[in-house]
C-alpha cells in the first residue's frame, strides 16, 4: 500500500523526521499536534484553554490539507502533562465532535513537547 505525506503550512512544521500526516488508502494518520502557532512558531501561552484550541485549529487544517473533518475521526489520543486539565480540554474537545464521538485514550505523561499542556494525534476514515 503507497503511503502518501499530507502537509499544510497553515499548520506547524513537522520539527523531526516524521509528517504532519500520512495517507495510507482510505486511512489518514495525523501526527500528534501541540499547541504551536503555525504564524510565529511558537507555543501558545493562556493555558490549557488555549492551548488545547490551538490544537484543534492545527488539526483542523491538516484534516481540511486532506479533503477531510472532525467527522471523518474514528480514533483519537489524549496525552496531558496534568489529568486536573481534563475537565477544560474535554469541554474543548466535545465542541469539534458530533455523535458518535470517536474512539479514544486519555493518558497524563511526564513531559510533552516544548513543555506544552496537551498533545492530541488523531486518525480519520477518508
Amino acid at each position: 500500500m503507497a503511503r502518501q505525506a499530507v502537509s499544510t503550512d497553515k499548520a506547524p512544521a513537522a520539527i523531526g523526521p516524521y509528517s504532519q500526516a500520512v495517507k495510507a488508502g482510505n486511512l489518514l494518520f495525523l501526527s500528534g499536534q501541540i499547541p504551536i502557532d503555525p504564524v510565529t512558531g511558537t507555543l501558545v501561552e493562556g493555558g490549557i484553554d488555549a492551548q488545547t484550541r490551538q490544537v484543534f485549529r492545527n488539526i483542523g487544517e491538516i484534516l481540511k490539507a486532506a479533503n477531510a473533518s472532525f467527522d471523518n475521526v474514528v480514533s483519537a489520543g489524549v496525552f496531558l502533562a496534568d489529568m486536573n486539565d481534563f475537565p477544560k480540554m474535554n469541554a474543548i474537545y466535545a465542541e469539534h465532535f458530533s455523535s458518535p464521538a470517536p474512539a479514544r485514550a486519555t493518558v497524563q505523561v511526564a513531559r510533552l513537547p516544548k513543555d506544552c499542556l496537551v498533545e492530541i494525534q488523531v486518525t480519520a476514515v477518508l
